[in-house]
């Protein structure tokens, strides 16, 4: 068998965040605690670098490496300068909050950094074991980065249900990917879309497989009826960890679709779009109706997600029209577009409340904001509470 060295040049970024990763474990076991802000300052130069380094591999071709495992192509990048920038950002908006909590260690920026290349992973993965993999090191890093707040109570139950629900649909998701290789003989994606266009793949067995898939999948995405762990995880993490949570994963999650039901099972559009179907009406429904009654406005926004992301079902849903393909390119770039506006403006959004935190204060309930400006209590509160106390009404 002969060994056929694959090309490093598409993977730059990758390999070059994996880098600076390990230096950041050595330059804070080196510089401990008193020099927190440099494992910041090294996250964020990582971040700028490796956005750099991807507009400079990008040239708008397809290119296949690693066995054709891993694909470098325009929507790859696109999605990858996105996580950039909203991986830094996010770090940018919750520096204070992380240090009036003692939490702006160089594991947090650490586990970032990995989770930020598992994103990357997945978005440039041909195959179902790279998708997995970039998956896997993802959701390891999220675990460890909600539960790093060791003395909340909220942070570490949120933590457990998070990881046992995680590792409930990677099981899932896992097992349908097996049974996809047992009725196509590959786990290369371009290779499984090449079996379904010929015919050679055992369509009984697809299903099956394409079912299991999908409620991974929509596990990783938070639709209705696998939405049971947004509210929880978002309300118990520290709500720097619930903006980073929020926003640069479901870029990936949109490119984990992308590249699973419309590159390599899009022959079976019919199985899945019906799937996606029921479950983006639920997520608009339950997500909307939930939100309203909430009263904690991280719980209001993780309802606002199961909802968003039920709109962005809705455009792979419109791709393919009574057999006709003629629109799906539109729907799937809509589709994103909608995934790009939604990541932004929560931004936004966990960034406001990040900015009105304080040391022993959360700033997440609705009723602490609900102040007229003319009213003295209001006045006062917002005193308060710009110097770290809470509201007394």
């Amino acid at each position: 068998m002969n060994f056929v060295m694959p090309d490093f040049y598409p993977a730059s970024a990758e390999i070059f965040v994996l880098t600076m990763a390990c230096v950041l474990l050595l330059a804070d076991l080196v510089a401990g605690a008193r020099k927190r802000w440099m494992a910041f300052l090294v996250t964020e130069l990582t971040l700028i670098a490796a956005g750099a380094i991807t507009l400079l591999t990008s040239d708008g071709e397809v290119v296949l490496t690693f066995s054709n495992m891993f694909i470098d192509d325009l929507m790859g990048d696109f999605l990858k300068l996105l996580l950039y920038v909203s991986v830094a950002a996010a770090l940018v908006y919750g520096r204070g909050y992380l240090a009036a909590r003692q939490l702006d260690s160089g594991e947090f920026y650490l586990l970032v950094l990995f989770a930020t290349l598992g994103m990357m992973v997945m978005v440039s993965a041909n195959h179902f074991l790279t998708l997995y993999l970039g998956l896997e090191l993802l959701s390891l890093s999220l675990y460890a980065l909600v539960a790093m707040q060791r003395d909340s109570v909220q942070a570490t139950e949120a933590a457990m249900k998070y990881f046992v629900l995680g590792a409930l649909a990677s099981g899932l998701l896992l097992y349908g990917m097996s049974m996809v290789y047992g009725a196509t003989g590959s786990l290369e994606i371009s290779a499984v879309a090449q079996a379904l266009a010929h015919g050679v793949a055992n369509n009984t067995v697809l299903v099956f497989g394409l079912v299991f898939l999908v409620a991974g999948m929509a596990f990783k995405v938070g639709v209705v009826p696998f939405h049971m762990w947004i509210p929880d995880v978002y309300h118990g993490a520290p709500t720097a960890v619930t903006l980073i949570i929020g926003t640069a994963p479901k870029l990936a999650a949109f490119a984990m679709l992308m590249r699973l039901l419309v590159n390599g099972l899009f022959e079976l559009v019919d199985a899945w779009q019906q799937m996606l179907m029921i479950m983006a009406v639920l997520s608009i429904a339950l997500g909307n109706l939930a939100a309203i009654a909430q009263t904690n406005i991280k719980r209001m926004l993780a309802y606002s997600t199961i909802s968003h992301m039920g709109f962005m079902l809705l455009g792979l849903v419109s791709g393919v029209v009574s057999g006709d393909r003629h629109y799906a390119l539109n729907a799937y770039s809509s589709a994103m577009f909608y995934s790009v506006a939604y990541v932004l403006m929560s931004l936004v959004g966990f960034g406001m409340v990040l900015l009105l935190s304080r040391a022993g204060f959360e700033a997440d309930r609705l009723d602490e904001l609900a102040s007229s400006p003319s009213c003295r209590c209001c006045r006062r509160w917002w005193r308060r509470a710009r110097s770290g106390w809470p509201c007394s009404r």
